[in-house]
């Protein structure tokens, strides 16, 4: 048995799943992902020598209004009042991992507010980067986990 998709109507176009049945629940969803970068570009970071300014707090500043915005970036998104939005950047020997945590109580879940979070602190990585990188890549952006009690 093939599962239907809760995005699609009848005749196969796009719609927004109905939420108004559903309990409101706590949920919660971490997602993480990574930039490579050249060993000199993670120096400069660390020694917060990037012309653009700090390149971790502005990224993590960033991945946490992406989180805030995701309903107006994705069209079939809810709007949710999100409780608690962390992003943390970690810097390794071969780039920056990004992990996003975002919870609420709603209908529905917060995974694709977290991917954002993340998506958007790499992209803004890249960003204050790329004067000094041109091989940056992202890689590896996935949901950890969610849940929901």
């Amino acid at each position: 048995m093939v599962k239907k998709f809760s995005h699609i109507d009848n005749t196969g176009k796009a719609k927004m799943v109905d939420v108004g049945d559903k309990p409101i629940q706590e949920r919660s969803a971490i997602a993480e992902g990574k930039i490579i970068l050249k060993p000199e570009t993670i120096q400069l970071v660390n020694q917060n020598l990037v012309k653009k300014g700090d390149v971790l707090t502005v990224a993590q500043i960033a991945g946490i209004q992406a989180a805030k915005k995701t309903s107006e970036l994705i069209p079939l998104c809810h709007p949710l009042m999100l409780n608690f939005i962390e992003v943390k950047l970690e810097t390794h020997t071969d780039g920056i991992t990004a992990t996003a945590t975002v919870k609420c109580n709603d209908k529905t879940g917060v995974e694709m507010e977290a991917l954002t979070a993340v998506n958007v602190a790499l992209l803004t990585v890249y960003d204050m980067c790329k004067a000094v990188d041109k091989e940056m890549q992202i890689v590896n952006v996935r949901l950890l986990g969610k849940e929901k009690k």
